[in-house]
């Protein structure tokens, strides 16, 4: 963890939450350490512990700057076997993706939506692992969508909008012209989107785009393709 973080009216952990766990076994933290800690999608700062045991360490906490750092990226993504998008959401947190639009898609398993990832908390807490892992305080907004076109009408025509596809990409991410522009990727599942969610999200405006030959993994290539865009777009 770089940062640790939690909601802003919680000053405590307790036995079992990871970063309990991370302060008494990794940073070995005492009465009085010090650890840098932030308020999700909030304020960064320094917080002490004033008391710890075996069951629970309460802190305080100093914030000092507003430290969100989430960048004008949203990502359209299909459903993938949950075990894989516990990867994605955590990846695409750290990379610092504004927006994450989950959506069922023709190809797709319809259970994957009925996951228990969705319906406990449990994908909220992979997030914000991510969010740790990438030293801000930032945590990506969700949305889901039942089918491909309800997920569109979440993108408004202020985004460039890009359809990573295999099938039609025609243009690389070199081409485009992304700097001090709101991007939207549309990234499918494994099997990809079908001929009928690729026409709607072509009629869309969204713009065929390719990284190469080889067809990737839902996780390499959200991956990927969002270092891409962030590169293109001069964030990284």
């Amino acid at each position: 963890m770089n940062i640790i973080l939690f909601d802003k009216d919680v000053r405590e952990f307790k036995k079992g939450d990871e970063r309990y766990e991370h302060l008494k076994k990794v940073l070995h933290a005492t009465l009085g350490s010090e650890f840098r800690g932030g308020e999700l999608n909030g304020d960064v700062g320094v917080c002490t512990i004033t008391a710890l045991d075996s069951e629970k360490i309460t802190f305080t906490f100093e914030g000092d700057k507003e430290d969100i750092d989430l960048h004008p990226l949203t990502v359209l993504l299909a459903l993938v076997r949950p075990i894989c998008m516990k990867r994605i959401l955590r990846e695409l947190v750290s990379l610092g993706v504004e927006r994450i639009i989950l959506t069922r898609s023709d190809l797709g398993e319809k259970s994957y939506s009925e996951s228990s990832l969705y319906t406990t908390d449990e994908y909220k807490n992979i997030m914000i692992n991510g969010a740790m892992q990438g030293g801000h305080t930032g945590v990506s907004q969700v949305i889901f969508a039942s089918k491909v076109e309800d997920a569109i009408k979440s993108v408004d025509n202020n985004y460039t909008m890009l359809l990573l596809d295999n099938v039609v990409g025609a243009k690389r991410f070199k081409e485009l012209e992304l700097k001090n522009k709101r991007v939207c990727i549309a990234i499918g599942p494994e099997r990809g989107w079908s001929d009928r969610e690729r026409e709607l999200l072509l009629d869309a405006g969204f713009i065929p785009t390719i990284m190469g030959d080889h067809i990737l993994r839902t996780e390499t290539a959200s991956v990927a393709a969002v270092a891409l865009s962030l590169e293109a777009m001069d964030i990284i």
